[in-house]
């Protein structure tokens, strides 16, 4: 996106949230605590710190609950006009980063990222939309990529279509890093490796690797092992490409499927889940181009099997 049409885009989102938010441009130097105990000059501390806590508050379009963030001259401060008195809890989703163009989340293995059109199945886009449409009913939130049911992980949904769509178009230029922790059957002999083949769909929905060109979709694994167990190994893997399935399938392809993978070959299922995280996502931001990034800690099921 040109930066000409970025400019445009921000200036119409910033009219859209006047209709949602006080504004409040900073005059000086401070900390965000202070910059609100002046303006709300009639309120306690404790008051300042409860719009805080129930996530009212943005900086420069990202919402910021720390008391001691600070401030610069001519950041922007919005206020949210309708306190949110229902604060974000969900047993499957949990929000690592939100502004008024995305949301970054962690979900849990389980749930879907998106249900069919028509069908009554919850799914992380479901539990999104709920949330933001009590801030506001023209809010939705638009897939951009997904996660397996069975993987955990974080994951960058949009609130408006025309972020959706600079983040599908721009994907490999925005995206700076994108990794998953993967612990795969039995003792995988190389330290790191690359894998690359052509993925295909089956009649039967599962998808096939060829190592050569058969029309099919190319590639491209990186994986560095973190460590062996007794019967087991730990992978950080890094993708080129971002096809279905590419890693349980590539996983498959070097003879150590991921645990618990019963569908791409897998013998074990010790901890009930897939054993695949994307614990890592550090990408440009579509609309300010601030770099962010995001990680989490390894699942501790991951780690218990690795301990005898």
């Amino acid at each position: 996106m040109s930066k000409r049409n970025k400019e445009i885009t921000k200036a119409f989102y910033d009219r859209v949230n006047a209709n949602h938010y006080d504004n409040y441009t900073v005059k000086e130097d401070t900390t965000l605590m202070e910059f609100l105990t002046k303006t709300f000059s009639g309120s306690s501390r404790t008051k300042v710190k409860q719009i805080l806590t129930q996530r009212m508050v943005y900086v420069d379009h990202q919402i910021t609950t720390r008391y001691d963030y600070p401030l610069k001259k001519g950041q922007l401060v919005q206020i949210l006009k309708k306190r949110n008195i229902h604060e974000f809890r969900n047993d499957y989703v949990k929000i690592i980063y939100e502004d008024a163009f995305l949301i970054v989340v962690e979900k849990k293995n389980g749930i879907i990222t998106n249900a069919p059109e028509g069908a009554h199945q919850n799914s992380v886009k479901r539990i999104l939309d709920e949330y933001v449409k009590r801030k506001s009913r023209s809010i939705s939130v638009h897939t951009v990529h997904r996660l397996d049911r069975e993987t955990s992980g974080l994951m960058i949904f949009a609130k408006r279509r025309d972020v959706q769509q600079i983040l599908t178009d721009h994907w490999h230029e925005i995206v700076v890093d994108r990794r998953y922790i993967a612990v795969a059957e039995g003792l995988v002999e190389k330290n790191s490796d690359t894998i690359m083949s052509w993925l295909t769909d089956n009649r039967m929905f599962v998808t096939t690797s060829s190592p050569v060109d058969n029309g099919g979709k190319q590639a491209i694994t990186h994986y560095n092992v973190i460590k062996r167990g007794e019967d087991v190994t730990m992978l950080d893997v890094k993708l080129d490409t971002g096809r279905k399935n590419q890693i349980r399938v590539h996983a498959q392809d070097i003879g150590h499927p991921i645990v618990g993978d019963y569908k791409y070959g897998a013998q074990t299922d010790p901890i009930s889940r897939i054993a695949l995280h994307a614990y890592k996502l550090d990408f440009y931001h579509p609309i300010t181009n601030e770099y962010l990034c995001f990680s989490t800690p390894i699942p501790e099921n991951f780690e218990s099997l690795f301990k005898k």
